[in-house]
């Protein structure tokens, strides 16, 4: 997307073309906490979910919505459905972790000022206020 203005940011060895920036991040592998310290440098928990909540509160966000953060497979696939190739595929146990990794952070968040709000009517996690998608849009507004 060359005329796409707006921040660019991947954890891969992609190379941009010439005059684009790409800000770099590191998942640091099996670690399960918010990682605050050094920016850039993001906790695993195993999905890319968790990476995305800690890159936004390392932005220095103070809300946090979040969107379609079911983390089940009651449909018996992930939301965009099977990955293809060489990609795995979730299972249930893959979920289970995701979960109880995303609220084991809850109260590191809570303790640091961030404020996440959970919009997926059919969400387990247990550990964020569950609020109606127009709600948390007007209490950001």
């Amino acid at each position: 997307m060359p005329d796409f203005q707006g921040m660019r940011v991947t954890q891969g060895d992609y190379v941009p073309p010439r005059g684009i920036d790409v800000h770099r991040v590191q998942i640091v592998r099996h670690d399960d906490e918010m990682r605050l310290d050094r920016f850039g440098h993001i906790g695993w928990g195993g999905n890319s979910g968790f990476q995305a909540l800690n890159l936004a509160v390392q932005f220095g966000a103070k809300r946090v919505v979040l969107v379609g953060y079911d983390m089940h497979l009651d449909a018996g696939v992930h939301w965009h459905g099977r990955h293809g190739g060489r990609l795995s595929n979730p299972t249930s146990a893959n979920a289970r972790s995701w979960r109880k990794r995303l609220d084991d952070v809850a109260g590191t968040l809570a303790g640091i000022g961030v404020e996440v709000l959970n919009t997926s009517k059919i969400s387990a996690l247990q550990n964020y206020r569950k609020v109606d998608f127009e709600e948390a849009i007007n209490a950001t507004a």
